[in-house]
């Protein structure tokens, strides 16, 4: 019988081959934020690859996360206006479909021959539309309403609202003090926060096969869920690892007889675990 992963590290392989390792339902929620096969420059991944083949490793990762995710679970994607329309159909009926969000982010493109882009796609899906994992009552969800912030209405709730389907944060430039600077393409601590908070219950286990720069991680630690995380790269787990020791204060898997590599150069524990394949 496969072994559940140990969470509270990051494996250091490809997700296709990571996942199928793992027992069926054995995590809570799954953010996947995958190469959006626009050409970035990654250390171990081919971002340009033709549009079927692109399409088609989509399906699988899609499956392989869907296989490992609990019948109450909840899985979002991020995708970007190239693949958003291709995703949204494969996922019908794998998933159910419960928002669409837009990320609309300041600090975009600046286009001189075509509307300027500032938004990612935030595919919102649960397994089952009766039973899932929505917080929509923790304070640190809801955002002030208009009714409060600008007509002082008494009727107003005085804890807020929930989020529009439209969430603006910044992209997280070179010059902000959040940017790691060593991997291409990272997202806002504060929107996976949002995320983290709403769709999953302390201790619970958060997913992402696709770990990059750690974002999702250091959400999750910070907020008291137990993570995993599954990276191609090397070079970008270890940092991601080092990462979540700086901002999460996290100091290895709460399995004790995972894996663990540790570096001396970094003075630090690192816990990145070689991916074993399935059987």
């Amino acid at each position: 019988m496969p072994e559940p992963p140990a969470v509270n590290q990051i494996v250091r392989g490809d997700a296709l081959r990571v996942l199928p390792a793992w027992p069926e339902g054995c995590v809570d929620l799954v953010f996947a934020d995958p190469p959006f096969n626009i050409g970035y420059a990654y250390d171990r991944y081919r971002d340009n690859r033709p549009p079927q083949e692109y399409l088609d490793w989509t399906e699988r990762w899609i499956d392989a996360c869907l296989r490992v995710l609990k019948a109450d679970g909840t899985f979002w994607i991020a995708i970007g206006d190239e693949y958003a329309a291709e995703i949204r159909v494969r996922m019908r009926g794998r998933a159910t479909l419960r928002n669409w969000v837009v990320w609309h982010y300041t600090f975009g493109q600046n286009c001189k021959l075509k509307f300027n882009r500032s938004h990612t796609h935030l595919f919102y899906f649960v397994k089952d539309p009766e039973r899932f994992t929505f917080n929509s009552d923790d304070p640190r969800v809801r955002v002030p309403s208009d009714r409060q912030l600008k007509y002082n209405d008494k009727r107003a709730n005085p804890n807020g609202r929930l989020p529009h389907d439209v969430w603006t944060f910044p992209r997280v430039c070179g010059t902000f003090k959040e940017r790691v600077g060593w991997h291409p393409c990272q997202m806002p601590v504060e929107l996976l926060e949002r995320i983290v908070l709403a769709c999953s219950r302390r201790g619970e286990v958060v997913l992402d096969p696709f770990a990059g720069s750690g974002t999702t991680l250091v959400a999750a630690a910070k907020n008291d869920r137990r993570w995993v995380g599954v990276e191609l790269s090397e070079d970008y787990a270890r940092r991601a690892t080092r990462r979540l020791i700086q901002e999460a204060d996290v100091s290895g898997p709460d399995d004790a007889g995972a894996t663990r590599t540790d570096d001396a150069s970094a003075a630090m524990p690192l816990f990145v675990s070689d991916e074993k394949p399935a059987g």
